[in-house]
């Protein structure tokens, strides 16, 4: 399975961003951020066929995931970004149907984006 993340950039605190996530497959998606020192953080998850959602507290009300099955392409819209949302930002796929949080459980990761915030 080949991931790969696109749509990153640079964006001033209260702007948008919208990542993709080219995608074939019955997976269930997530997206994940890593900065530097820090380990893999969870942002976003969706099941297949994209019926249910999970997010990270930090990103609640803010980020929303959807996935366009025919386009096999996963979305992370992200508004009212904050300086704390700077990460590489990445997509992953998992086998298993069921939604987590846990960045071990998925098995296929792609290259990340960039996404930039400034204050």
């Amino acid at each position: 399975v080949q991931l790969q993340a696109s749509g990153g950039g640079l964006v001033q605190a209260g702007g948008s961003l919208r990542l993709s996530c080219a995608a074939s497959g019955s997976y269930v998606m997530g997206w994940f951020r890593r900065t530097t020192g820090k380990e893999r953080e969870f942002v976003a998850a969706i099941s297949w066929p994209g019926t249910i959602t999970r997010y990270a507290d930090s990103v609640k009300g803010r980020f929303t995931i959807s996935r366009d099955n025919v386009a096999s392409t996963v979305y992370l819209q992200m508004d009212s970004l904050k300086p704390e949302d700077t990460a590489v930002y990445l997509c992953a796929a998992r086998r298993s149907n069921l939604l987590t949080g846990n960045y071990l459980a998925y098995d296929y990761w792609g290259q990340g984006t960039q996404v930039t915030v400034s204050s």
